[in-house]
């Protein structure tokens, strides 16, 4: 096995996720506005360095995507980010595309920019400490939406950076993402995931990608927000599955989920169910963001004092979806939250003294 593929399976190891840290300034910002706490480079840094510092993680967490700022960072204590990750036993990865724009000759829907320059940018990457990467395409549900030229133009460019990354021995997480945004219902989703996934593996085979070498990221099949007519937990799983099972092949050694506005909770529970339902082809895990973060963020609010406090949150957020990555997430372990975090004390003082 080579160290890409090494690389991969690390990162889906059972128990395990991945902490997508990835957003940009201005996702960032209106996530700071919401508490009250400046954008600040500092205060970005020190909001990542609390989760990445927090003792423990590296039980429930097996990789973190930084964002292009992040990853140039150093702790208040001088130490590179990215070292600051691989010495909790955490593999660092990057965010590499230019965000989505609008897809010229496609009214509503959009385009993800960033290849041109890709090979140069991965290869500093790897310098810098990054060994997995992720590449996010959006597709719109609306009427006579997503259109098949926005499918097409959007899966050649995940398959492109698929393969500038291999090349650079840096494994692509692959992220087509269906919105969540609209009325549709679960079917429809369905529908327009199966044909998203259908695409975007037939791209990535004519660009020659070693699925060995990748990991999915793909939306969980889910109403739109606005739809009349929401799904159970159980309606959620059994879709997303049925979807997965007909489009994904077996060789790709990982599914990642991400979040895509979902409650921390839901999100934890559906991931739950599904791996209830296996086995699978494929590791079935989480790759968090708003999911893993809101918690810790709030218990954060920008004062050096509630460090503790967020590290706490981040580890009960971790460890529930680390549960739920065998399927043994109970109601039981959320309401237990109080518990949780004491064991996630007691945990960071057992790991400050392992590593002193």
């Amino acid at each position: 096995m080579d160290e890409m593929e090494s690389i991969a399976k690390a990162l889906v190891a059972p128990g395990k996720g991945i902490l997508a840290a990835d957003e940009s300034g201005g996702t960032i910002e209106k996530r700071f506005k919401i508490i009250n706490v400046p954008s600040t480079e500092t205060n970005r840094r020190d909001y990542r360095e609390m989760l990445f510092t927090t003792p423990g993680a590296a039980e429930y967490i097996s990789g973190v995507i930084l964002y292009d700022e992040t990853i140039r960072q150093k702790a208040k204590d001088g130490t590179p980010l990215p070292e600051v990750l691989k010495r909790q036993g955490i593999i660092p990865g990057i965010k590499v595309d230019k965000g989505a724009m609008p897809l010229a000759g496609f009214p509503g829907e959009k385009i993800t920019e960033g290849l041109d320059g890709l090979r140069a940018r991965f290869e500093e990457y790897y310098k810098l400490g990054a060994r997995f990467a992720k590449w996010r395409a959006v597709i719109t549900i609306g009427k006579d939406l997503p259109t098949l030229g926005c499918l097409e133009a959007n899966a050649h460019a995940l398959a492109r950076y698929a393969a500038l990354s291999q090349e650079a021995k840096i494994v692509p997480i692959v992220e087509p993402e269906v919105l969540m945004d609209g009325d549709h219902t679960i079917e429809r989703c369905e529908e327009v995931t199966e044909l998203t996934l259908r695409i975007v593996f037939q791209q990535l085979t004519m660009q020659r990608i070693v699925l060995e070498r990748m990991l999915l990221k793909p939306n969980m099949v889910v109403p739109g927000k606005d739809s009349s007519k929401q799904a159970s937990v159980r309606e959620v799983a059994t879709a997303t599955i049925r979807c997965l099972r007909r489009t994904v092949p077996s060789a790709v050694p990982g599914i990642v989920f991400l979040s895509g506005g979902q409650s921390d909770v839901l999100a934890t529970q559906h991931l739950n169910v599904m791996n209830q339902m296996g086995p699978h082809p494929w590791q079935l895990s989480f790759s968090y963001g708003r999911a893993l973060q809101d918690a810790p963020l709030h218990s954060w609010l920008g004062n050096p004092a509630n460090v503790t406090a967020g590290q706490e949150a981040f580890f009960h957020r971790a460890k529930a979806n680390g549960f739920a990555r065998n399927g043994k997430y109970t109601e039981l372990l959320e309401a237990e939250n109080t518990e949780l975090q004491g064991t996630s004390s007691g945990n960071i003082r057992e790991a400050s003294a392992s590593q002193d």
